[in-house]
């Protein structure tokens, strides 16, 4: 599956955290970053994914166009609730794809958690299938 990670300023070291803790799962998927996480989680993790640019540089809407071109599965998207971003139009717009394709997204770390043990469970094979039906077509 195709998993992009991405999180606010300071919400990073809580995705590294989140990532160390379920580096086994993650290092089984495809894995996508904005700029600066994605950086920091390799660092720490040593997992190996794509980084995409800084959200607030056009990275947020990179990982938009992947979820309109149906090629990203899980949106794990650590958000800063409390701080204005700059960039809030990005991240709405973002939030808005998930929904419009349906595809699952956490913001904050109790409902990452959630959807990684889903992920261990097989509970997204219903992505895979959608992809394998789209490759037939």
């Amino acid at each position: 599956m195709n998993i992009a990670l991405i999180a606010h300023d300071k919400k990073k070291d809580d995705i590294i955290r989140f990532a160390q803790a379920y580096k086994y799962c993650l290092e089984k998927h495809k894995l996508f970053a904005t700029g600066t996480t994605g950086l920091r989680i390799e660092e720490n993790t040593g997992l190996d994914l794509h980084r995409f640019r800084s959200g607030p540089l056009g990275g947020d809407q990179q990982i938009g166009g992947m979820i309109a071109d149906n090629n990203m599965d899980l949106v794990i998207f650590f958000r800063d609730p409390l701080t204005a971003q700059p960039h809030e139009p990005d991240v709405s717009a973002l939030m808005r794809l998930c929904d419009v394709y349906a595809i699952p997204l956490a913001t904050n770390m109790a409902s990452a958690e959630v959807f990684i043990h889903a992920l261990e469970r097989g509970d997204f094979e219903w992505r895979e299938i959608i992809h394998e039906r789209e490759n037939q077509e």
